[in-house]
């Protein structure tokens, strides 16, 4: 019987999947400095595809089951933006590092906030805009427009933050209709097809040891997924949400042990400002519910 409350195992899972996408994140970073971007995410593509079809497979129903819906464009579009958008991240992971491209890439759950009353016709309340509005002034804490020269990569994972937020927003649109395992099923299937479609023009012979790294890059993106999911079934997402921002706990680190990134003191005090805005934010929401 699968549990439906257990918000212990919920936080413990949703830690475990925190640790294993900030190692997706220094791998990415790491083939990323020596092959191009798209085709470290095609090759990723490829294997959570496979993935996302093995799962669908042993679903009642199938393959079959799992690719029906009723709105396959829409389902299509999600798959599709987020491949894109993790190009983009990647990207940010090469040129700014892990440390300041999560710490800008932490508003997402305020666009989510923010663009949820426009998109899905949810009601925001002034007290979600007001912490919306302060998460904003701790982006522009770590951007420091108009203070010091302005880094025009730092919009690389702006952008990408906007993207997943999108993505996240249309993923609630689909659930109205569809179930969990279709949405991942698309997920998985566009994004490939969408990653083959410009990553094989990219493509070049990797060493037997990053032949390794990938491997284990796939690994963690299909196990992070898997952890993802199981976090889900086993407790509400509201209870375990705030305990996503350990990733940028997890992939700071490893920038800072691995790849050599220091924190300046304005990206330390506008991620503080970020995460509280959203953690209000999360609370504000389950406080609703």
């Amino acid at each position: 019987m699968t549990q439906t409350n257990n918000v212990r195992l919920g936080v413990i899972l949703m830690l475990l999947t925190t640790i294993v996408f900030a190692l997706q994140d220094g791998i990415s970073r790491h083939l990323a400095d020596a092959y191009n971007v798209y085709l470290v995410v095609m090759v990723r593509y490829w294997f959570f595809a496979a993935f996302v079809i093995a799962v669908a497979r042993r679903k009642a129903g199938g393959i079959g089951a799992a690719a029906q819906t009723k709105q396959p464009l829409v389902q299509g579009f999600r798959g599709i933006l987020l491949a894109l958008e993790v190009c983009v991240m990647v990207t940010g992971f090469t040129l700014l590092g892990l440390v300041e491209s999560h710490a800008v890439f932490a508003c997402y759950p305020l666009l989510v906030a923010a663009l949820s009353g426009p998109l899905l016709g949810e009601k925001v309340g002034w007290r979600r805009w007001a912490a919306i509005g302060v998460g904003f002034v701790g982006v522009m804490i770590i951007l420091q427009p108009g203070v010091s020269v302005f880094d025009p990569y730092a919009v690389i994972p702006l952008l990408a933050a906007l993207m997943f937020a999108l993505y996240g927003l249309l993923t609630r649109f689909v659930a109205r209709q569809d179930s969990t395992a279709t949405s991942f099923f698309w997920t998985g299937t566009a994004g490939a097809i969408t990653m083959t479609i410009i990553g094989i023009w990219f493509w070049e012979p990797m060493t037997g040891v990053d032949w390794m790294w990938m491997a284990l890059l796939c690994v963690t993106g299909a196990s992070g997924h898997w952890l993802l999911i199981r976090c889900y079934e086993v407790a509400e997402a509201s209870a375990v949400q705030p305990f996503a921002y350990f990733q940028l706990v997890f992939a700071s680190a490893l920038g800072i042990t691995i790849f050599g990134e220091s924190i300046r003191p304005n990206v330390a005090l506008g991620v503080t400002v970020i995460v509280a805005a959203g953690l209000f934010t999360l609370w504000r929401e389950r406080q609703q519910r």
